[in-house]
């Protein structure tokens, strides 16, 4: 809901509570902006409790935050004193989407370990891709028919090996007067699932950026369904840059829109980030997610092992490609990728493009767990 557009007075307060707990890093979708109008309306509202009752079942805090909300509330509405808010702005993880129409915030975490070359500091520069040749035109012509399908619930006519379809079968005897015709079938559509990219653009990863934005495009150009985010310091959804055909001007896109290349690592807050928004979130569900990451976290690593654990629960296949796991050494030691492991379906070598591309295109087919393989190796 817009401000220009006959809102009522007496909204403008809630929407601006709305907009007071974004400025201060509150993950709050425009979905529940608009739920807590609406509970406030069907409350009334009789008191300022159930003002405070509207909004605590709609915009959710987080547990961890309800006092900092609790605070909030009352200086907004009684007046209080500003109340005075653990955490730094430079410690927030910011979401971008590509539309250019909405930043959102969320509370930024703790500091991780794990990684000697990962940071948690953020640092914002720019990238150029300008420069960069191809060798993903195979790979783009293959991936609509290699990603994974599932059974729709949508049904089209066929010939043979289907159900009855019986409304127009009837419909068919009743325009034959009588006549018992052949019968009339449907069956269930097969589709291809969705594949979702993550692309960590962190300083540690500084190598092979280049690689996957290249990679990433083709994959938009090659399937009818495919996101794509990077993650660093912040989260930023560049999926229409990439539909450019045009790789030079799609990548140009994309990188006027990323604000943290090379910066600091912030793997686990930037996922929870991309989760809290329904939006992103459905993003994931009954997708092929394969996140292009070090996963080198500095600090507690609990924010990276919750937030994959609830990617894990959403998508089809998750996986884990790491360019790290190009040497025939690398073995998941750090406390952050032993976490993660046993919710990973594939922890796969990530530091070559001809290695993602094969492995991509055999996303349907079916492989042991990551934990399995990795057991063996070790």
């Amino acid at each position: 809901m817009r401000r220009g557009e006959s809102l009522p007075r007496a909204a403008e307060p809630f929407l601006g509570f709305a907009g007071l707990l974004r400025r201060h890093a509150f993950a709050i979708a425009p979905e529940q902006v608009t739920s807590f109008m609406q509970a406030v309306t069907l409350l009334g509202p009789r008191s300022m409790n159930d003002v405070r009752e509207a909004a605590l079942a709609t915009l959710a805090p987080s547990p961890d935050r309800r006092g900092e909300f609790e605070a909030h509330f009352r200086g907004y509405f009684y007046g209080d004193a500003k109340p005075s808010i653990e955490g730094e702005e430079g410690d927030e993880t910011r979401i971008k989407d590509d539309h250019g129409k909405r930043e959102e915030e969320q509370q930024a975490t703790r500091r991780e370990k794990g990684g000697e070359l990962s940071s948690a500091l953020e640092q914002l520069s720019s990238r150029d891709f300008r420069q960069d040749a191809d060798g993903l035109s195979s790979f783009r012509r293959k991936l609509a028919s290699a990603l994974p399908a599932r059974r729709s619930f949508r049904t089209a006519r066929t010939r043979s090996r289907g159900t009855l379809d019986l409304r127009r079968s009837l419909s068919e005897i009743v325009s034959a007067d009588g006549d018992i015709p052949s019968p009339l079938l449907r069956r269930r559509q097969t589709v291809r699932r969705k594949l979702l990219l993550l692309i960590d653009v962190s300083g540690s990863m500084k190598l092979h950026t280049a690689d996957y934005l290249k990679l990433a495009h083709a994959a938009v150009q090659g399937a009818d369904r495919a996101e794509v985010f990077t993650f660093g310091t912040r989260l930023t959804r560049i999926t229409s840059a990439l539909r450019t055909r045009d790789r030079d001007q799609a990548l140009a896109r994309a990188a006027a829109l990323v604000d943290d290349w090379d910066g600091g690592t912030r793997m686990g807050p930037t996922l929870l980030a991309l989760l809290s928004v329904p939006r992103f979130s459905a993003f994931a569900r009954g997708a092929a997610v394969v996140i292009l990451s070090d996963a080198l976290e500095r600090g507690d690593h609990a924010d990276l092992e919750t937030a994959i654990r609830r990617l894990s629960a959403r998508a089809f296949r998750l996986s884990l490609a790491t360019p790290l796991a190009g040497d025939p050494r690398f073995r998941p030691a750090t406390a952050a990728l032993r976490a993660i492991l046993p919710l990973l379906d594939d922890l796969v070598d990530g530091s070559s493009v001809r290695s993602l591309t094969d492995f991509i295109l055999s996303l349907a087919r079916p492989a042991p767990a990551a934990e399995t393989i990795w057991k063996r190796v070790s």
